[in-house]
């Protein structure tokens, strides 16, 4: 729990030159008690962190965002004051930004890595910030460790590469020095890092946080965001490719979306609610971030849906510079004591100073709340607003207009939390110590092939790291998790012996398997929101490519016609028909499922393009359904395919809409090896 390095190390200081004696852990009332103020040692630590980018974001660099409403469907009245979640019925405007964490500004979609998962609630009672990821649990338990995790993940600073990346010894070399990570490891490693669209995807509030009702009362609650579209990711090989073929895939999949007004991005809203007495009986503490509530122990309670529905104007009047903040709460949200959260809520607004160019940023259009609001600050970088009068203080008698704080319901009050005796500390509490039974709960909970996935992520992560010792360090921590996994992973990466485990702080314990961590089988078997690419050329039976466009669109799919020259093809009826994509820049890769149409002639000429060899290829070793006429075959045969059950004839329209809806899992172990 506090790690100490041998003395032939330089003793780190602060930029005064005062030598620090605990490097990862801020300071706190207590154990599991608040941070405090007075760690000057923190915010030197986290200001010179938050200020190392100018302007781009630290991280969530890599975005894409949209306008919307959430909307109320049951009242939480008897846990909150908040009319957000009080009033049913009530449509609250809100703008949420979707995001990658590790790359930059111009990185690409698609890269294993944390989503960011930010809404801003625009509420009658000011601005609320609900800001997490598309995974429950973070890397670290304590902030102070977050300028450190994120230099670690970040290019080298000798080479300036990878990135948008993991795989390279730096990260690893942290994660292996900190098994706290062990459990965002499982998440990272997973498809959950990989979502084949942000439409597809869950978000996460990740802390911790209280609702205050009107008698002053508190529940902890965690907020989950869950898709209507279900869950549904990119295979590895397939998200390498959709990184040279479209590296904005998954911000066009949300533009275009939004803008044919189909099918439109919709998350349903759940909490988690439970009291002090509750959480003092889980068998671990829900205020460490790496740790989850298993929906088993506290099911989930839907109370709400956001629709996305409006692309910005501007996206970088509105996608660069919305501020979030997980210190904008509103009266009846308030705080727990998750140190990760706690510095949190320093770090966002110390931030925002630097990027946004000083204290009135909350002044953009974008940041302003869209309710009355009205405070005694003045002055400072881009100030808009013409204030009049004497008065910028409080309180005062002379102006009687001017705000001033009032003793009623709707002022924000912070919960009366009972202190609990200890010593101020830089430690953490033992009860912050299993670090693997929830990783291995996790793991556990996969089906074969999703345990097959994470070992070869992390295979192919680790086998990217220089630096042997490290990898066989991280080895030996999964041994900690499953020991399968460990030999699998250790076999992947050719080492010759099975690594020892490092000492565990706590006995690892044998949590029963949730269902709900799993991702295949939570996905919807469905077309909804998915695309299918019809390869078409020259002579192509028309009959053929319109039932299956008519029963694609049917089952609410988006049919693209691909075609060797952007311009279309003549099909079999005489008719030239438009094209939306050239082959060579639509490779199956961006499609769910594929059918292939095409005449003798076409066909021949084909077999001879590469881009048509892959299209087919491609598609059948990502797992995905095919539709195929007699020319269809022939490009099958130049591409070696040998077809299984989803390999339907071009009329067969039913099966083949049938198969499209998933994909073909069992078919995986036959076109790769999995660890």
């Amino acid at each position: 729990m506090h790690q100490q390095a041998d003395g032939g190390h330089p003793e780190i200081t602060t930029n005064q030159g005062v030598p620090i004696a605990d490097n990862q852990n801020s300071l706190k009332a207590h154990d599991r008690g608040p941070s405090l103020l007075e760690d000057f040692i923190f915010r030197e630590k986290m200001t010179h962190f938050d200020h190392e980018r100018i302007p781009e974001r630290v991280v969530h660099a890599r975005a894409s965002a949209a306008h919307g409403h959430f909307e109320l469907t049951e009242s939480l009245a008897e846990f909150t004051t908040a009319k957000l979640f009080t009033e049913v019925g009530e449509r609250t405007p809100v703008f949420c930004r979707l995001s990658t964490v590790a790359g930059s500004k111009g990185s690409r979609d698609t890269p294993r890595d944390v989503r960011g998962f930010a809404t801003k609630f625009y509420t009658k009672e000011g601005n609320y910030d609900l800001v997490g990821n598309n995974m429950p649990v973070f890397f670290i338990q304590d902030a102070m460790k977050f300028p450190d995790f994120v230099h670690s993940i970040k290019p080298e600073p000798d080479r300036a590469y990878p990135q948008a990346a993991a795989a390279h010894d730096t990260f690893w070399d942290f994660i292996s020095l900190t098994p706290e990570s062990m459990h965002m490891i499982m998440w990272a490693m997973s498809d959950r890092a990989l979502p084949r669209s942000l439409r597809m995807m869950e978000g996460f509030g990740v802390h911790s946080f209280r609702l205050v009702n009107a008698e002053g009362q508190s529940t902890f609650v965690k907020f989950h965001w869950r898709p209507r579209l279900g869950m549904q990711s990119l295979l590895w090989d397939e998200a390498v490719k959709i990184a040279g073929a479209d590296s904005d895939f998954n911000r066009r999949d949300l533009f275009e979306t939004i803008q044919s007004g189909k099918a439109l991005p919709t998350w349903d809203l759940a909490v988690q609610l439970f009291t002090e007495e509750e959480a003092d009986g889980f068998p671990f503490d829900h205020l460490d971030a790496t740790k989850l509530v298993p929906e088993e122990l506290v099911p989930l309670r839907v109370i709400g849906h956001m629709v996305l529905d409006r692309w910005p104007d501007n996206f970088f009047a509105e996608t660069e510079q919305v501020a979030f903040c997980p210190a904008n709460v509103i009266p009846g949200i308030d705080f727990s004591d998750d140190p990760l959260l706690q510095g949190r809520i320093f770090s966002y607004l110390d931030t925002q100073l630097i990027r946004l160019g000083g204290p009135n940023f909350q002044q953009i259009p974008i940041n302003a709340p869209q309710c009355p609001f009205a405070n005694h600050q003045r002055d400072g970088f881009m100030q808009m607003q013409v204030p009049k009068g004497r008065v910028n203080y409080e309180p005062s008698s002379l102006d009687a207009d001017q705000p001033t704080p009032r003793e009623t319901a709707r002022g924000f009050r912070s919960f009366a939390a009972p202190t609990r005796p200890g010593p101020k500390t830089r430690l953490r509490p033992e009860s912050f110590a299993d670090h693997y039974s929830q990783a291995r709960q996790f793991y556990r909970s996969q089906t074969p092939i999703e345990q097959a996935h994470i070992a070869g992520g992390l295979v192919f992560e680790l086998s990217m790291v220089e630096t042997v010792r490290i990898r066989a360090a991280v080895v030996g921590h999964l041994r900690h998790i499953d020991e399968d996994l460990a030999q699998r992973v250790a076999t992947g990466l050719g080492l010759p012996d099975l690594p020892p485990a490092p000492e565990s702080a706590r006995p690892v314990l044998d949590l029963p398997p949730s269902p709900a961590l799993g991702l295949i089988a939570n996905m919807k078997d469905t077309l909804e929101g998915r695309a299918i690419g019809i390869l078409i050329d020259d002579g192509s039976d028309a009959a053929a490519i319109e039932a299956l466009r008519q029963a694609a669109t049917a089952a609410d799919a988006t049919v693209k016609l691909v075609a060797p020259k952007v311009g279309g093809a003549t099909l079999s009826d005489g008719k030239h028909t438009a094209a939306d994509a050239h082959l060579g820049g639509a490779p199956s890769v961006i499609f769910d499922a594929v059918a292939v149409v095409l005449a003798a002639e076409a066909a021949q000429r084909l077999c001879a393009e590469g881009a048509a060899v892959d299209f087919v290829s491609h598609a059948f070793a990502h797992l995905k359904a095919i539709a195929v006429d007699e020319g269809g075959r022939a490009l099958l045969r130049r591409a070696g395919i040998e077809a299984d059950a989803a390999v339907v004839d071009a009329t067969d329209v039913e099966s083949f809409i049938q198969y499209a809806k998933t994909r073909q899992w069992e078919r995986e172990p036959k076109v790769r090896m999995l660890p």
